[in-house]
């Protein structure tokens, strides 16, 4: 069930909302200026926020600015009169998930609320964007570094960029990172989750509409690609975009114009499109579900983020990084991890990837007990769910305190157990290179990578 933070300074209005939105189901908590709603907001969060524009004690823009500096996953709704739709329009293009008019529909709210509590599920816990988007892709392995490269050489360019990968893998960051490091950085990104859009309302809320267009169009509205005009615009999910409205994504990649819904006037913008999908688009071409033509356009910079399982090295970054997040969260003061937690971490799978990894670290963050996590404060099924770390072939023994720098002792470490588990994999697996790779995760070359860098030849027999 969905939190919803209602700020207003009208009490009547606040009593509409509130019943209104506990009969559709959701948890709501009241105030009546911004100042009063950050303070709920810091004690007690909330999945969506909607906030009067204009307040005594803290405006909508305060709110929303304060709210977004901890919680960017937040989708904050503005409630605006007539005259102060501009207002409201710059708060869109500074990060709020959509604004409604004085007076509003019921059913209007009911939706946009709806969509606002699906959108924070879908982008729930991905990395957090703290400062640079760059600085906050986290990892030291060669594909981390790979990406920063690529991401450096195109992000500045106006070319389209598809991201692909699998749910979690920090595809969001990856295009905040693209904009912020280019020319339009001072203009808005506006992110979209294509999947939490209803397919009816897909092309209102791409292109806008204009009065009267429908039934409940008491006014016109831009869509998100004017909000975008100058920026960027991020389609997470395309994949997801019904086939009828490719061919009018289509035309704005081709000639950057549209028609709003009920519009007959062509609209022209300058947006530079970021699209990412945890699909295989080339196989929903084949089946008939996505244009070809969309696809070879979107096509121009392809990004593919590996799962976390095939860059497992990144791991003990990702849990420095996590510990620090969430003392600072929780109120913690976690000092670090042992070393037989974490190889019990790196062991895992992660089908959820670095999503259900942060999402793990916060549990076990809130709930441990000692001065740093070890082995007992990971849950069964992660424990249960890793392989098991074989001794290690040096058998080296733990040097002293002050000898050796802890992070060189980790990389050996690191190393030792990475060479151990191929070694391992290729053992049950009698050799072939294929079946070693599925067993542990990771794909054909990244294996052989492995073994080219510990020393193992590559023997495996031919493949059927």
């Amino acid at each position: 069930m969905s939190r919803v933070l209602v700020v207003d300074d009208e009490a009547n209005l606040r009593k509409v909302l509130a019943a209104m939105l506990r009969k559709e189901g959701y948890e709501v908590a009241i105030a009546e200026n911004g100042e009063v709603a950050l303070a709920e907001f810091e004690k007690n969060g909330a999945d969506v926020v909607i906030t009067d524009m204009v307040m005594p004690r803290g405006g909508g823009l305060e709110v929303l600015r304060a709210v977004h500096a901890t919680r960017p996953d937040v989708p904050v709704i503005i409630i605006t009169a007539h005259g102060t739709v501009d207002s409201a329009v710059e708060a869109i293009k500074l990060g709020a998930f959509d604004y409604i008019t004085k007076p509003f529909e019921q059913a209007e709210l009911r939706a946009v609320v709806a969509k606002a509590a699906r959108t924070q599920e879908a982008n729930q816990t991905h990395v957090p964007l703290e400062g640079k988007a760059r600085s906050s892709i986290i990892g030291e392995s060669q594909q981390v570094q790979e990406l920063f490269k690529v991401i450096d050489k195109v992000a500045d360019s106006p070319s389209t960029v598809l991201i692909t990968g699998e749910s979690g893998t920090g595809k969001e960051l990856v295009a905040t990172a693209l904009h912020d490091g280019s020319s339009r950085k001072e203009k808005p990104l506006i992110k979209i989750n294509c999947a939490a859009i209803p397919k009816d309302l897909m092309e209102s809320e791409l292109f806008g509409y204009e009065r009267g267009a429908f039934t409940g169009a008491v006014t016109s509205k831009p869509g998100r690609f004017e909000l975008a005009d100058g920026g960027t615009i991020f389609l997470d999910e395309i994949g997801e975009v019904p086939v009828e409205m490719q061919v009018k994504l289509l035309r704005v990649l081709q000639e950057s114009a549209f028609e709003r819904v009920g519009g007959i006037k062509t609209t022209r913008v300058d947006v530079r499109l970021i699209a990412a999908t945890n699909r295989d688009l080339l196989a929903e071409v084949e089946a008939g579900r996505f244009r070809k033509d969309l696809y070879y356009r979107l096509n121009v910079v392809p990004i593919h983020l590996p799962p976390l399982r095939e860059r497992r090295a990144d791991v003990p970054a990702l849990v420095r990084h996590f510990i620090e997040k969430y003392n600072k969260r929780l109120n913690k003061k976690i000092e670090g991890i042992s070393d037989e937690a974490l190889a019990t971490l790196q062991g895992y799978p992660w089908p959820g990837n670095i999503r259900e990894l942060e999402n793990l670290m916060e549990r076990v963050i809130l709930f441990a007990d000692g001065p740093r996590l070890e082995a007992r404060d990971v849950p069964d099924p992660v424990r249960g769910g890793a392989t098991p770390t074989p001794a290690t072939p040096s058998g080296s023994p733990t040097p002293e305190v002050g000898e050796t720098p802890l992070k060189e002792i980790l990389k050996v470490r690191q190393a030792e157990i990475e060479k151990a588990f191929i070694v391992q994999a290729l053992g049950k697996t009698e050799g072939n290179v294929t079946r070693a790779a599925r067993l542990l995760g990771i794909s054909r070359k990244s294996l052989q990578t492995k073994m080219k860098e510990f020393g193992l030849r590559d023997e495996s027999p031919a493949e059927e």
